[in-house]
């Protein structure tokens, strides 16, 4: 079974607010920046005991923009935020489950 990467992470210029996603496995979603930090798993933002998603919609600015985003060895990217958050770590199993999820598919 090939593993799911991601093979292009870039803002998204057509659809204003949102990244790019392109998977080697096939396709590309454009996904909300909004979404994207309000999924982020960190222990800050979900209970480390519970599972349970700690940050609230409300706390996460409507404007919220990734300034950098790093790859974590060949599993996982971490994303620095507009809100100076930046502890998340998006396995790419996970992250290709909010792309489902909250994305919008572009391409097969």
């Amino acid at each position: 079974m090939m593993l799911r990467t991601p093979t292009r992470i870039e803002p998204d210029s057509h659809h204003r607010g949102s990244l790019l996603v392109t998977w080697n496995t096939g396709g590309t979603f454009s996904v909300p920046y909004f979404e994207l930090r309000f999924e982020c798993p960190c222990a800050v933002c979900v209970d480390e005991k519970t599972g349970k998603r700690i940050l609230k919609r409300e706390d996460i600015s409507a404007d919220v923009r990734p300034m950098g985003v790093n790859s974590i060895g060949r599993y996982a990217i971490q994303i620095r935020w507009s809100d100076d958050h930046s502890t998340g770590m998006y396995h790419f199993d996970r992250l290709f489950e909010i792309c489902e999820s909250a994305g919008k598919k572009l391409t097969d």
